[in-house]
C-alpha cells in the first residue's frame, strides 16, 4: 500500500509540475508579469491633452507618453476625468506595461474600486476603457500571477474578475473599449462587456483559453455568441483562432475599423469621437416614466380618434396636428 501511495504522490507531482511548466512556457511567451498592491489614480485631463493619449512630462515643457516600463503599482490604472468640451466623459486607462496590461490581483482591485465610484456618478456620461501601453489593450490573465496561486485561490480569483466585467457590462452609461493593440482572453472579455468596441486594424483579438485547457471565465462563452452569433463564436472559442482588426469588423465583433496612426491611439481617438456624441442616457425604470408621460399627451388628441377612426373604415387617416 506505502509503496502505490508513493507511486500514485509522484505521479501526481509530475502532473502538477508538467502543468505548471506549460503555463510558465505560455507567460514566458507573452511577456506576462507579477501584480502588486495599489490603489487608483484619479486624475483630471483637459481635451487638449488627452484627445491625444498623452500625458505632462515633469516641468510640463515636453510632452511624452502616458506609460511607463517601471513597475509602480499606484498607476496601473488611471482614471482620467475629462475637462472643458469633453466634460463628463471618464477615461480608464490600464498602465502595466510591463505585463501586457495583464489582468492580476491588483488590477482587478483598482478596476472594482474605480467603478463602484463610477456608477453612483451623475456627472458621468460616458466610459472609455483604453490602454495606455503601445501595442497591447489587454493580453488576458496574469498567468506568471496564476501560476503561484494555490489551486483553492484561483476558483475565487476568477469569480472576482467575473463580477468586476459584469460590473462594467452594468453601468448606467455608454462604454466604450478603444483597442489599440492586443486583447487576449480576458482581455477581449473585458472588451466585450462594453456597449462599443473600436480597434486599430492592426489589432489581434481571440479568446485563447483553450491553448491552455481552460475555457473563457469572464463572461467570454456568454457576451461572444450575443455579439457575433453562437455558430462563429463557437468556431472562434473552439480554435483559439486571433483576429486583425479587419477580420473582427467583418465578423461584428467590433463597430468600427482604422489604420493606426503613428502616435498608436487611432482607437482611442476615434472612441473619443464617438463619446462627444452621446447624450446622458437615463435608467429603464426613469425611461419607461417618460414614455408613460409622452403617451399621455397624445391620448386627448384629435388626430388619435382620426387614426382609430380610418383604421375602422379602412382608409388613410387624415391628421391634422391637433
Amino acid at each position: 500500500m506505502a509503496a502505490a501511495a508513493a507511486t500514485a504522490s509522484g505521479a501526481l507531482g509530475a502532473l502538477q509540475a508538467s502543468r505548471a511548466r506549460l503555463v510558465a512556457a505560455w507567460c514566458a511567451r507573452l511577456g506576462l508579469g507579477l501584480g502588486l498592491p495599489g490603489s487608483v489614480t484619479s486624475t483630471r485631463a483637459g481635451p487638449a491633452m488627452w484627445a491625444q493619449g498623452w500625458a505632462p512630462a515633469a516641468g510640463g515643457a515636453v510632452l511624452r507618453r502616458g506609460y511607463s516600463s517601471e513597475v509602480n503599482a499606484e498607476n496601473e490604472l488611471r482614471v482620467r476625468y475629462l475637462e472643458e468640451e469633453n466634460r463628463g466623459i471618464v477615461v480608464l486607462g490600464i498602465n502595466r506595461a510591463h505585463a501586457k496590461n495583464a489582468i492580476s490581483k491588483n488590477l482587478i482591485k483598482m478596476l472594482s474600486k474605480a467603478v463602484d465610484a463610477l456608477k453612483s456618478d451623475k456627472k458621468v456620461r460616458t466610459i472609455i476603457v483604453r490602454s495606455e501601453v503601445p501595442g497591447v489593450f489587454c493580453a488576458g490573465a496574469d498567468l506568471k500571477e496564476r501560476v503561484k496561486m494555490h489551486s483553492s485561490e484561483v476558483g475565487p480569483f476568477v469569480s472576482k474578475i467575473r463580477a468586476v466585467v459584469n460590473d462594467i457590462a452594468n453601468l448606467p452609461v455608454p462604454t466604450i473599449a478603444a483597442i489599440d493593440g492586443l486583447a487576449l482572453g480576458g482581455g477581449l472579455e473585458l472588451a466585450l462587456a462594453c456597449d462599443i468596441r473600436v480597434a486599430a486594424s492592426c489589432a489581434k483579438m481571440g479568446l485563447v483559453e483553450t491553448k491552455l485547457a481552460i475555457i473563457p471565465g469572464a463572461g467570454g462563452t456568454q457576451r461572444l455568441p450575443r455579439t457575433i452569433g453562437m455558430s462563429l463564436a463557437k468556431e472562434l472559442i473552439f480554435s483559439a483562432r486571433v483576429l486583425d482588426g479587419q477580420e473582427a469588423k467583418a465578423i461584428g465583433l467590433i463597430s468600427h475599423v482604422l489604420e493606426q496612426n503613428k502616435e498608436g491611439d487611432a482607437a482611442y481617438r476615434k472612441a473619443l469621437d464617438l463619446a462627444r456624441e452621446f447624450l446622458p442616457q437615463v435608467d429603464l425604470v426613469t425611461g419607461l416614466a417618460i414614455e408613460e408621460a409622452c403617451y399621455a399627451q397624445t391620448i386627448p388628441t384629435k388626430d388619435r380618434l382620426e387614426g382609430l377612426l380610418a383604421f375602422k373604415e379602412k382608409r388613410p387617416p387624415r391628421y391634422k396636428g391637433e
